[in-house]
């Protein structure tokens, strides 16, 4: 069997783990924080979370990696710089949590809330599939594929029917990201590299693509009316016709269709 997307560690996390109480309370959380340096961190490794209440507190001298944070909420708490590589966080509340330098891989965070959420340079490969961003600051976050490293087929992050709307994701890698029917409305995309990313039937409208590179990508119905399109790149495009609202987009004449 050949697993394209996360790997077997994922799927032993989706499927095989038992839906439990979580292990800890928030006092129990809050006391091994408060312990905790850049020496000795808070172990919350594999530790069972679920359904927790920890919003606003500082993560930042602890071990998550493996966690179950599924149905918990952690807004406006700081996990800057954290490696929450393998953790669980379906329907997880991030929304205004610091989550910049963060690394999130092999991950299923579907109907995740990160709402305002600061992803500035993070480092995700994982499935955020009917998730809510808006308004999240995803600015220079590496979220592409690395081709060097695939021993187990592309592993990509997956915004399928997630809100991006009024997202800033300038000078982001977003590369064969698959995208379709994401809302992308009002989002800044200054210098985003969409190379080869699946943007079928997004929502466009009102976005600043300027500088953008959605070379190879896969745009049938997508809406880019009123998009801002100067120096955009549509390397690949054959036929305009796909690219729904065209016309009327903004700085059309700028754009560099190859």
């Amino acid at each position: 069997m050949k697993i394209h997307f996360y790997g077997l560690g994922l799927l032993v996390a989706m499927f095989c783990l038992p839906a439990s109480a979580a292990e800890l309370n928030r006092s129990a959380v809050e006391q091994r924080l408060a312990k905790a340096d850049k020496t000795h961190l808070a172990q919350l490794r594999r530790k069972n979370l679920t359904g927790l209440d920890l919003s606003g507190l500082d993560f930042r001298n602890a071990d998550l990696w493996g966690a179950d944070l599924r149905n918990a909420n952690l807004s406006n708490s700081d996990l800057s710089g954290l490696n929450l590589d393998l953790t669980v966080m379906s329907k997880i509340n991030l929304s205004g949590a610091n989550l910049s330098n963060t690394s999130i891989f092999g991950v299923h965070m579907g109907g995740a809330n990160l709402t305002k959420a600061n992803l500035a340079s993070s480092r995700f490969i994982a499935n955020l599939d009917r998730s809510n961003l808006s308004n999240a600051n995803l600015s220079h976050a590496n979220w592409g594929v690395d081709m060097k490293n695939q021993p187990m087929g592309l592993m990509r992050v997956s915004l399928n029917n997630v809100n991006l709307s009024g997202a800033n994701l300038s000078d982001a890698n977003l590369n064969r990201a698959l995208m379709r029917h994401s809302n992308l409305s009002g989002s800044i995309l200054k210098n985003t590299v969409l190379f080869g990313a699946d943007l079928s039937g997004a929502n466009l409208t009102d976005a600043d693509l300027s500088g953008a590179d959605l070379s190879e990508s896969k745009l049938e119905d997508a809406d880019f009316t009123g998009a801002n399109l100067a120096g955009t790149r549509f390397g690949g495009i054959k036929d305009k016709s796909v690219l729904k609202g065209l016309i009327s987009s903004k700085n059309l004449e700028a754009a560099i269709f190859e």
